[in-house]
């Protein structure tokens, strides 16, 4: 039985091991913190394909320019920029034209129509984890800017949408009593979902274990082994590791392991906030997008969490309280109930961003046996349970043509 060693417990990298366990693999799980701790734990928990367009976007730059300084808008570039940065950016910008941005979308598109179909597999598999199907519901203060995010909507329509219909603010509030006087329309999107995602995350690690995969937690990689263009296992601060070959689902810390390998990644840390308020907070049916303030607002089991902003200054976890005090000054602009300063419990993790925005699976260049499954940015969620089908098609020799425009070797290396 051949051994696989996924490096990364984060959501894509869980997603993967139950994918490739399922196919017949040996299966260890190296991660250096707890499963599901990092980027998974505080975020909104969408599955909403019908807005996974990449990040560049035609027109993000000029919008982008006026943002990035502003330490509480919705995408903030710390002056202290991280290593890389500036050429990681420059790339981020070129990539910001209809032609890539339509390319990407399709690609994304494709992947994404099986994404419903395969969270209903995980729960018949007996996958423990919270879902509600209770749609998707945007709302937004000005018509033009509504309009511009409802066209996009044209481009799903070969993957199952129809262009959603447009509510007047006083429909909207009858649907969802929450949202303020101050929305003026918006739209609802039935077909999405969302998950609480560190029950998906935890659903996940029982299901593995369940099925005889070792989870290694708080293990850090310092070493690779190879010959030639081929892996033979990893050195950890608690042992080595054998495998007859190794994926790397690190999220925003995947380039740190490659690395050690010799292949540098153009990924950066997109550093993403949250704050969750258990058993109180504004009143909410279904997840809702505040618009303007691109905020993302998840109703869960007893508790809502509010989610937003992008910031680019490298891989740290430290909080910014100007970043924290703008997602709830938007959720005061949106919602009838305002949320308290000091209420909630606030969050922040690193998403994984690549210049064309377009996430990285299949086979390292140069390597026999060195896989990637890393630069889902915003979509690790959506993307989880295809992702792990996806690689397991490639590293079980099956192929998978929708993978071609995530291949990671079309960047240069």
């Amino acid at each position: 039985m051949s051994r696989t060693i996924v490096v990364g417990a984060g959501v894509i990298g869980l997603a993967c091991a139950y994918s490739l366990r399922r196919r017949g693999r040996e299966v260890v799980v190296v991660d250096m913190g707890l499963p599901g701790e990092a980027c998974t734990k505080g975020n909104a928990g969408w599955i909403t394909p019908s807005i996974s367009a990449p990040i560049p976007a035609p027109g993000l730059t000029l919008t982008s320019i006026k943002w990035m300084l502003k330490s509480d808008s919705p995408l903030y570039i710390s002056p202290v920029a991280a290593p890389g940065l500036a050429r990681w950016l420059w790339r981020f910008w070129r990539y910001c034209n209809p032609r890539d941005f339509v390319a990407g979308l399709n690609a994304v598109a494709s992947l994404n129509q099986s994404t419903h179909a395969a969270f209903a597999q995980l729960e018949r598999d007996g996958v423990a984890f919270e879902l509600h199907r209770d749609g998707l519901l945007f709302v937004f203060k000005d018509e033009g800017y509504m309009e511009n995010l409802r066209r996009e909507f044209d481009y799903y329509k070969n993957y199952g949408y129809s262009v959603p219909d447009r509510m007047s603010g006083d429909d909207i509030r009858r649907l969802e009593p929450g949202v303020s006087a101050a929305v003026t329309t918006g739209f609802l999107v039935k077909e999405e979902a969302h998950v609480r995602p560190e029950t998906l995350a935890a659903g996940y690690l029982a299901k593995l274990r369940e099925l005889g995969v070792e989870v290694k937690s708080g293990v850090r990689v310092v070493r690779a082994a190879r010959t030639g263009g081929r892996v033979t296992g990893i050195e950890t601060d608690s042992g080595s590791l054998s495998g007859d070959e190794v994926l790397v689902a690190a999220g925003a810390w995947s380039g740190q392991v490659t690395e050690l390998f010799g292949v540098p990644l153009p990924v950066q840390a997109g550093k993403g906030y949250s704050i969750t308020v258990n058993g109180g907070g504004p009143k909410l049916t279904r997840p809702v997008y505040l618009g303007e303030a691109r905020i993302g607002c998840s109703p869960f089991n007893g508790s809502v969490r509010f989610a937003g902003t992008m910031e680019l200054s490298g891989i740290n976890t430290e909080l910014d309280r100007r970043r924290v005090r703008g997602i709830r000054k938007g959720i005061g602009d949106y919602l009838a109930e305002p949320l308290g300063e000091a209420e909630g419990t606030e969050w922040v993790g690193m998403r994984p961003l690549t210049p064309d925005g377009l996430p990285m699976l299949g086979k390292v260049p140069g390597f026999d046996n060195l896989f990637l499954a890393t630069g889902h940015a915003m979509l690790g969620v959506t993307l989880a349970p295809v992702t792990g089908e996806v690689m397991a098609d490639l590293m079980t020799g099956e192929g998978s043509p929708i993978a071609k425009p995530f291949d990671p070797g079309r960047f240069r290396w």
